[in-house]
């Protein structure tokens, strides 16, 4: 395959990113997902130990809003300005970009660490579930610039046509954390404590992959000492197409905290693990279609500079296709499976009976997270950051939160919570396709037949 995405059958190219990108999110997803088996398994802590993991997530997430604040703002930019033949615009796009992640990462640390005891109480910890929760954020918050600089910079690794280093870039940290994680856990008996130092040593080696890829000789466009320094005029830039990702994070941030605050008042610890638990499937099966299409934007991005209007509808109707046809079997999966998606994280009998259902309910329609995702994808990849920032606010802040805390005081319950989410998916997923396919895509095919 060839770094020109504008040479070559579009979908080829989107697979060509597009899987490497997959295992490369897959083997990332381990360095939470493998933490969460290993500590669902502790003896003698029941679900408190899960239920604390959980309560870490709105940080953890917050940090991910962030990182995809000026990653995935700068990332197309950064494609539409190879596309265009803009190799110092690119260059200089790449080393602000750098610069943002690091200051960010510190100003992170800093204010998560010092106010973690009230955030945690603020996020519906119990006094029993808060020592799990402490001792797990207080050491993986030391990781926070290493994450944000090996997650936001990779996308420009990918974005070069190098898929395969940027799987690589998640790959060694992962396997690393595999390893790291049973020694730390069990063999030194240092239970949630071992999991957080696992990640954080996995993340600084992911970290250095990452710098060391983008400032040596065998990329295309590098990082250099002249670009880093703060250009806030390219700044307002990549953060306003950046915050489409952000309002995604931040919102998500929004909704852990408002579900494990109203689960923790309906039915108590126990479901603020189960939903821990949902929240880890769910992050596992929407992976393909998310890497589907975040492996299309550059190839979308770099025609679109290119004025290849044609080949940018094609993939788009590639991963729309793709990703409906794959969410309706995940969907199949869960309905067949819930018990056993659920014994991957725990032993726990009330966790098993109560989740069961609980999975049902959440994803209750999931293929329409496909619509969103395409919808979402191909704003992002074009520049279209208005619209892309609106269908993020949209599903989740004012669809999902707001019925996460109205429709289990209409006597749902628990039950409330959980229908939240595909409530969400069916509104937000197929108007923001809709509203994509009429504003964007439309445009599009009349320019591919005028050109």
């Amino acid at each position: 395959m060839t770094n020109d995405f504008s040479k070559g059958k579009v979908w080829q190219n989107i697979i060509y990113q597009s899987i490497p990108l997959m295992l490369a999110q897959l083997v990332h997803l381990l360095y939470n997902v493998v933490d969460r088996i290993y500590i669902g398994h502790l003896p003698g802590t029941d679900s408190l130990a899960l239920t604390g993991i959980g309560l870490a997530f709105p940080l953890t997430t917050l940090i991910a809003a962030f990182t995809n604040l000026f990653g995935t703002g700068g990332t197309p930019l950064f494609s539409i300005a190879r596309g265009a033949g803009e190799e110092e615009r690119g260059e200089k796009i790449l080393g602000n970009t750098f610069s943002l992640l690091l200051l960010c990462s510190l100003i992170m640390f800093g204010f998560c660490y010092l106010l973690r005891r009230p955030i945690l109480y603020l996020f519906g910890a119990s006094d029993a579930s808060y020592a799990y929760a402490d001792a797990y954020l207080k050491i993986y918050l030391i990781g926070t610039p290493f994450a944000m600089l090996s997650t936001g910079l990779n996308g420009f690794i990918n974005a070069q046509g190098f898929p395969r280093v940027g799987m690589m870039t998640t790959m060694i940290g992962a396997v690393l954390n595999l390893i790291l994680d049973p020694i730390f856990i069990f063999g030194m008996d240092m239970g949630v404590s071992g999991a957080a130092l696992a990640t954080v040593l996995s993340q600084l080696v992911s970290c250095v992959w990452v710098l060391r890829f983008l400032t040596g000789k065998k990329v295309l466009l590098r990082i250099r000492k002249q670009w880093l320094k703060v250009d806030w005029k390219l700044t307002r830039e990549i953060t306003a197409l950046g915050m489409a990702g952000f309002i995604m994070q931040g919102t998500n941030c929004l909704v852990q905290v408002v579900c494990n605050a109203t689960l923790k008042r309906y039915g108590g610890d126990l479901y603020v693990g189960i939903m821990t638990v949902i929240n880890s499937v769910r992050e596992i099966l929407s992976l393909p279609v998310s890497g589907l299409t975040s492996g299309a934007q550059p190839v979308l991005g770099y025609n679109y500079g290119a004025k290849q209007f044609g080949r940018v509808c094609q993939g788009i109707r590639f991963t729309a296709a793709v990703g409906i046809v794959y969410t309706v079997l995940a969907w199949v999966f869960v309905i067949c499976c819930p018990h056993f998606l659920l014994s991957i994280f725990t032993e726990d009998g009330a966790m098993l009976e109560a989740g069961a259902q609980a999975l049902h309910l959440y994803f209750f329609g999931f293929f329409f997270m496909a619509f969103q995702f395409t919808g979402q994808s191909a704003f992002t990849a074009l520049g279209y950051s208005k619209q892309a920032i609106f269908f993020s606010l949209l599903r989740k802040a004012v669809i999902v939160a707001p019925l996460t805390v109205l429709l289990p005081r209409l006597g749902m319950g628990v039950d409330g919570v959980f229908w939240a989410e595909p409530i969400s998916n069916c509104i937000g997923g197929l108007a923001c396709f809709i509203t994509m396919y009429f504003v964007l895509y439309r445009r599009l095919q009349v320019g591919a037949q005028n050109g």
